[in-house]
């Protein structure tokens, strides 16, 4: 995508990329009711020792745009993927560069990285009633649910399971 960049987010950028997920997390209302998720969203050193911390960046003047967190299974941030396929979580865009196409490049990033790695599909689990332009980008990418991997970490916090196959 022309403008933005992913690349592993630098340990210098943990604290940026913290403040612009929780930031993306409370505009979209998915931080509501105080259950502590902030705190897991913040430890972007832990994501990175145990998975791939992305960041898409402006082309232009490298001003972070976005991230994403890419797991394999059994790593400690993984929730639904299984053998043989990959994962994606704490997907945020900055909400000043909504409508700029980095959450698909984000997406991309991902699958790419998976199709690398021989994984057989990529999975993600989005909050029920999450806002809809994020439900059209997964939508759009190919992304298809998985009703028999839904689950709910806590009461009220209802999460879909959707997933890309990947053809070989």
């Amino acid at each position: 995508m022309t403008g933005v960049r992913v690349r592993v987010a630098e340990p210098a950028e943990y604290p940026a990329v913290a403040r612009l997920t929780i930031a993306a997390y409370e505009a979209d209302g998915q931080l509501k009711g105080g259950n502590g998720y902030e705190t897991v969203l913040a430890d972007v050193a832990t994501r990175a020792a145990t998975g791939e911390v992305l960041v898409a960046v402006d082309e232009a003047d490298d001003v972070l745009l976005g991230t994403v967190t890419f797991l394999l299974p059994g790593t400690p941030f993984a929730e639904v993927c299984g053998p043989g396929e990959a994962e994606f979580r704490m997907l945020a865009v900055d909400p000043a560069a909504q409508g700029r196409g980095v959450g698909v490049a984000l997406v991309e990033a991902c699958v790419t990285r998976a199709r690398e790695l021989g994984s057989s599909a990529v999975v993600i689990c989005v909050r029920a009633g999450m806002a809809a332009p994020a439900q059209r980008l997964y939508r759009r990418t190919g992304f298809v649910r998985l009703p028999e991997r839904d689950w709910s970490p806590l009461p009220d916090v209802d999460l879909l399971a959707l997933r890309l196959p990947l053809n070989p």
